[in-house]
């Protein structure tokens, strides 16, 4: 159990991120732990061939319940999730931060707690090496599904405040007379000062728990996304009446909006030019089955409740 000293002052001063980095450490967790979650199997068989457990990012990164260093997860800077500039922080970190953070890992030894520069360029290329195998080829359908996941969460800060951020992160988070109570085992935390804040990161692996670190100016959070269960669906077979009923291009597009796709995505999953899918989409909103959001320069389409039962409906 950890308690952070969250005051009404600070709480004003969430933001939200997106991390590659974060996602790295937390999938490399899931594979550390004797069980895969049903929902990850099917990425845990895939991402298995760019582990390498002789590395140090494999010694480094602990399995559910244990302490992995805090410096492996700088501050992200905002929603662009950019893994150089994330790695170019890693690498940056001050030597008496590295040999701090494995002292509390027990790990005050060895050649990163000798040589922490050296070290953290060995971690960046592990790190890179693993994100092109486990990561990247999924990478574009987790980032749209953060993304929305933000926009989802900061237009009910926006609407409702804090509190209703906060109190549905998780169950075992919760935010009341300026303490940000977080139920779980090893995670200290100090008190937040006023003008801190505080990062909320969704991820992919995280799912079930939450993770923190404390360590710097800025907490961080970071909590399971909504939907993650969609990104290893393979891809839905329109049915026949919803063929029928939309066309076969339509009904194809819908069947892959299980998760936020921009238009450029949705065409090199189904074949469809960008022009064809463009006018498909422009169709299918008119219809009232399909929203397109920004983020940030993307444009991002979901489907609609009344996609979902139409859908639910052709089944």
């Amino acid at each position: 159990m950890a308690t952070i000293g969250l005051s009404a002052a600070a709480a004003t001063r969430i933001r939200f991120a997106v991390s590659g980095l974060w996602e790295v450490l937390a999938g490399l967790r899931i594979l550390r732990d004797p069980g895969v979650p049903a929902v990850h199997r099917r990425w845990a068989e895939r991402a298995r061939a760019g582990v390498d457990e002789g590395g140090l990012l494999w010694r480094l990164v602990a399995p559910s319940g244990g302490y992995t260093p805090d410096f492996l997860t700088p501050v992200p800077a905002g929603l662009d999730a950019d893994l150089d500039r994330e790695l170019d922080g890693l690498r940056a970190t001050p030597p008496r931060v590295v040999r701090h953070h494995l002292a509390l890992a027990g790990r005050a030894e060895g050649p990163l707690y000798d040589d922490p520069a050296a070290g953290l360029a060995r971690l960046a290329d592990e790190i890179t090496s693993y994100w092109a195998v486990a990561i990247a080829p999924d990478w574009p359908r987790m980032r749209a599904l953060l993304e929305a996941e933000v926009q989802r969460r900061a237009r009910r800060l926006a609407e409702n405040g804090s509190a209703a951020i906060l109190n549905d992160l998780h169950p075992s988070v919760t935010w009341r007379a300026g303490r940000l109570t977080i139920d779980q085992p090893q995670c200290t935390a100090a008190d937040v000062p006023s003008g801190a804040g505080l990062i909320l990161i969704p991820s992919v692996f995280v799912w079930p728990s939450v993770l923190t670190v404390t360590a710097g100016e800025v907490p961080q959070l970071a909590y399971p996304a909504r939907g993650v269960a969609t990104l290893w669906e393979r891809s839905s077979r329109e049915s026949d009446a919803l063929t029928a009923l939309l066309g076969r291009g339509r009904a194809r597009l819908l069947a892959e909006l299980a998760s936020p796709l921009s238009t450029t995505e949705l065409a090199r999953r189904t074949g469809i030019t960008p022009g064809g899918v463009s006018q498909h989409l422009t169709t299918l909103r008119a219809a009232g089955l399909v929203v397109t959001h920004r983020q940030g320069r993307s444009l991002l389409n979901t489907r609609t409740e009344v996609a979902e039962a139409l859908l639910a409906a052709a089944v």
